[in-house]
């Protein structure tokens, strides 16, 4: 306590309402031995990113969007009280892209080696730390992968290296996961080459476009992707790149565009996903803080983050 009347600590001098838990207030450190239902690892990298991006300010400024939601459900009636193990974010050298990537293969499978969760969450970081979290993540075992994107991120390393537009390319080329174990969803109109789509075709690839999300609904597509991936992966992995939203939902994108998913298209199809046992990892990437509107494209982040957990907990 202050010696002097009214003084607090900088930065505590804040409102509480006794009744009212912020969702931030699950973020807690990891100390070993620790074992939840929820882990996360911030993976700060931008620097491979095709266009201008400052996305490796997105695992801060995601976490601190979590302050924007309290941790009850109205909708379900339920307190979201399990504790997210956070792990801290991932060191990026300034320089070593290539190195980079490796650290965070490195980095997270001892993250994930260590089986302090059941479910992940990896916040990105361009779409290029896909990558390297689902090697990480695989382990040996069959990963299925659905892919939330405006984009295909097929494109060929030998124009650019292994930049946020190559991370699906470099997992199939790899051997890391086949074509049929990966589901796009949310492809949009003029964003692609045709030479992309026809590379998804040829690896057997399946890619739902938003005119099929629009006419088939986010739920029966992830219904039956979820259950065709079920039956030959042993576990499977959501890619959430944040501009498969349209640019009104998402204006701290990078790569924003017309045309996209409203966000509560996006925010349906996770918790309906989250249901899955099967669905133990998800990442979410393609933010630039330095860009964004007053936090918005970061609290639909923190948001997607709840929806992920309220279905965990409500399956």
């Amino acid at each position: 306590m202050s010696e002097f009347r009214h003084m607090m600590p900088a930065g505590k001098a804040l409102f509480k309402d006794r009744h009212t838990t912020k969702a931030n207030d699950l973020l807690q450190s990891y100390t070993s031995g620790m074992e939840n239902e929820f882990g996360m690892a911030g993976v700060p990298l931008s620097k491979p990113s095709i266009s201008h991006s400052g996305a490796s300010f997105a695992p801060s400024a995601i976490r601190e969007a979590l302050k924007s939601f309290t941790t009850y459900s109205g909708e379900e009636g339920m307190d979201l009280t399990e504790r997210i193990i956070d792990f801290g974010d991932i060191y990026m050298s300034p320089t070593d892209i290539i190195g980079n990537q490796e650290r965070i293969v490195e980095g997270l499978t001892d993250v994930f080696a260590t089986k302090a969760a059941k479910n992940w969450l990896v916040l990105g970081g361009d779409h290029s730390i896909s990558y390297s979290s689902i090697k990480a993540f695989a382990g040996g075992k069959k990963v299925g992968v659905i892919q939330f994107d405006a984009h295909h991120d097929l494109r060929n390393t030998e124009d650019g290296g292994p930049t946020n537009g190559t991370p699906f390319r470099r997992l199939l080329e790899d051997n890391i996961i086949k074509g049929e174990h990966l589901s796009q969803i949310g492809i949009r109109d003029f964003t692609n080459a045709a030479a992309y789509d026809r590379y998804a075709s040829e690896q057997g690839v399946t890619v739902y476009t938003m005119a099929d999300v629009d006419r088939l609904t986010i739920t029966k597509i992830l219904d039956e992707e979820i259950q065709r991936l079920a039956e030959i992966t042993d576990v499977i992995y959501l890619s959430v790149d944040m501009d498969v939203l349209d640019q009104a939902f998402a204006p701290g994108c990078p790569a924003i565009g017309p045309g996209g998913m409203d966000s509560k298209t996006l925010l349906k199809g996770i918790l309906f996903a989250s249901h899955y046992e099967k669905i133990q990892a998800m990442d979410i990437v393609e933010i630039d803080p330095s860009i964004d509107f007053r936090n918005m494209t970061s609290r639909l982040a923190a948001y997607v983050i709840l929806q992920f957990m309220k279905g965990k907990k409500n399956r």
